[in-house]
C-alpha cells in the first residue's frame, strides 16, 4: 500500500466513547476554498467569524436557544431530547443550550421539566454533551427556576382545550394526582402570575438561602456533565425575573423596594454560580430587559425596564458574566408587546450601545423573530471601523476569533452600529434545522457540512 494511500483514515473523533467519524472542522466553520478553515483577513461576514467566550470557542455567531420540551421523566432528559438537540449539532449550530433546567423539583414549570437537582439526572445530559463535542459543537445549559409560574400543565394542553367553556383556568394547574405542586410554589411575595396560576409562598430569608445553594449544586454537576457554558435564566417572569421587578416583589426585606435590594438574589445566584466553576468556564444571562407594561403605570405601578437593565448590564462584567442574552416579557398578562422583527433585537442594540459608550466589556445576545440570513447578518454584522466583538472577563481570543480589542476584516458595513455579538435561534431552527447552513449559501459563504453529508451541499452560488 502507498504512502500516500495508507493516510487516507476515516479518523475518530477525539473523545468520544464510540467510534464517530471526527469533524474537522466542525460544521459551519467558514472554509477558504473546500477544505481549510478561513482566514480571519477573508471578507467572511461577521456572521461566520469565529467567537471567543472565555475557553469557549465558536465557529460562527449562531446559538440554540433555550426552548422547554415538556418531555422529562422526573427531571431527567429522554431519547427526545437527544434527537431533538442531535439535529443542531449536525447542521452548523455553534452552540447549543438546553431549556429551561430546575435546580428544584418545585422549580420546574411543569412536571415534564428537566431538572439537575440530583445526580442521577446528570447520565441522560451527559450521553447528549458527549455526542455534541463528537461533532465538535459546542453545549450549554440553562438553569432556572419557575417561581410562581410553576406547577402547570404543558402549554399544548391549553392549547388543546383553550375553548372550551366547562374548563376552568384553574384546570391548567398539574394536579396532585399529576405531580404537581401548587401548594408548593414560590415567589418573592404571595402574587399569583394570573388567574389559574396558583398564589405562591412569599420564600423564606431560609428557603432563599436553599435556593442560592440549589442553584450552585446544579452549576457544580452542569461541569461535571461537561457542558461548555451555563446561562442562568432570569427572564419571562420565572422566579429570578420576579425578584427584579416591583410588579412580583413587594418585599419589605433586604430583597426588595430598591434596585440594589431587587437585584441582590441575581447577583448572589451568579456569586455562586462563578464560585462552582472553573476560571475559563463561561457564564451567560438571559434577562427580559423590559416587561412591555410602561402603559399601565399609573394603575398596576412600575415595572422593570430598560433603563434598569442597562444599569444592571454595566454591573454584569465585574459580577463575571460574560455574555447578557436580551429577551423581554413574561411577568404579567397585561404585557403590551410593540411586535416587530426588531423588537427585541432593538432592546439588545441600545444595551450594546450604553455599554460601549463606558467601555464596559460585555458580549449581547439576541434573540426573538430571527428568520432570515439578512437578518441574523445585519444584527452582529462589525464594520471596519468598529470594533470587533470579543469575550467577557478573563476570556482568551484563540486563532482568528474576534475579541474586544481587535478589528476583523468584513465583506460590508452594517450601519452606525452593531446590535449584538451572537444571535439565539428558536422556533426558526424547528421549523427549518439546517437554517445555519442555509443563511451560510444564501450569503455566499461556503462552510463546513458534516462529513457523512457532504454529497448533499448544495452548488456554488445556487440561492435557496
Amino acid at each position: 500500500m502507498s504512502s500516500s494511500t495508507s493516510s487516507l483514515v476515516n479518523k475518530a473523533a477525539p473523545g468520544a466513547p464510540y467510534f464517530t467519524p471526527a469533524q474537522e472542522p466542525p460544521a459551519g466553520t467558514a472554509l477558504a476554498g473546500d477544505a481549510a478553515p478561513a482566514p480571519a483577513s477573508t471578507p467572511t461576514p461577521t456572521l461566520f467569524q469565529p467567537l471567543q467566550i472565555r475557553a469557549m470557542a465558536l465557529q460562527n455567531r449562531f446559538a440554540v436557544s433555550p426552548m422547554c420540551q415538556y418531555s422529562a421523566a422526573d427531571g431527567h432528559v429522554t431519547d427526545w431530547h437527544f434527537a431533538h438537540l442531535s439535529q443542531f449539532f449536525l447542521r452548523g449550530v455553534a452552540l447549543t443550550i438546553v431549556e429551561a433546567t430546575a435546580v428544584t423539583a418545585n422549580g420546574r414549570i411543569t412536571p415534564e421539566d428537566s431538572g439537575l437537582w440530583k445526580d442521577s439526572q446528570k447520565e441522560p445530559l451527559r450521553r447528549i454533551v458527549d455526542f455534541a463535542h463528537s461533532q465538535g459543537q459546542k453545549m450549554g445549559i440553562q438553569l432556572a427556576h419557575a417561581g410562581r409560574k410553576a406547577s402547570t400543565v404543558a402549554p399544548w394542553l391549553r392549547a388543546a382545550h383553550a375553548a372550551e367553556p366547562w374548563l376552568s383556568a384553574e384546570s391548567f394547574l398539574a394536579a396532585p394526582e399529576n405531580g404537581g405542586w401548587a401548594d408548593n410554589v414560590w415567589g418573592p411575595s404571595a402574587i399569583p402570575f394570573a388567574d389559574g396560576y396558583a398564589t405562591p409562598k412569599a420564600m423564606t430569608a431560609e428557603d432563599i438561602a436553599g435556593f442560592v445553594r440549589s442553584f450552585a449544586e446544579a452549576a457544580r454537576r452542569a461541569v461535571d456533565v461537561g457542558f461548555d457554558c451555563i446561562e442562568i435564566h432570569g427572564a419571562h417572569g420565572y422566579l429570578l425575573s420576579e425578584f427584579l421587578s416591583p410588579l412580583s416583589n413587594r418585599r419589605t426585606d433586604r430583597y426588595g423596594g430598591s434596585f440594589e435590594n431587587r437585584t441582590r438574589l441575581l447577583f448572589e445566584v451568579i456569586a455562586a454560580v462563578r464560585a462552582v466553576v472553573p476560571a475559563s468556564f463561561p457564564l451567560l444571562l438571559r434577562v427580559s430587559a423590559t416587561e412591555w407594561m410602561e402603559h399601565a403605570a399609573g394603575t398596576v405601578g412600575a415595572s422593570w425596564d430598560l433603563e434598569q437593565t442597562i444599569r444592571l448590564a454595566k454591573l454584569l462584567p465585574d459580577a463575571g458574566v460574560d455574555l447578557l442574552d436580551v429577551s423581554s416579557g413574561g411577568n404579567h398578562p397585561d404585557q403590551k408587546i410593540e411586535l416587530h422583527p426588531y423588537h427585541q433585537v432593538n432592546l439588545a442594540g441600545r444595551i450594546r450601545e450604553e455599554l460601549r459608550k463606558e467601555g464596559k466589556k460585555l458580549l449581547i445576545g439576541a434573540v426573538g423573530l430571527i428568520t432570515t440570513a439578512e437578518m441574523a447578518r445585519s444584527i452582529v454584522q462589525e464594520g471596519k471601523d468598529q470594533a470587533a466583538a470579543g469575550s467577557g472577563s478573563g476570556s482568551g481570543s484563540g486563532a482568528g476569533a474576534a475579541s474586544q480589542d481587535t478589528a476583523v476584516e468584513v465583506a460590508e458595513e452594517s450601519g452606525p452600529t452593531t446590535q449584538a455579538d451572537l444571535v439565539l435561534i428558536g422556533r426558526q431552527l424547528l421549523r427549518e434545522p439546517e437554517f445555519v447552513l442555509r443563511c451560510a449559501q444564501n450569503l455566499g459563504v461556503d462552510v463546513k457540512w458534516p462529513n457523512q453529508y457532504h454529497r448533499a451541499h448544495w452548488r456554488k452560488g445556487e440561492k435557496l
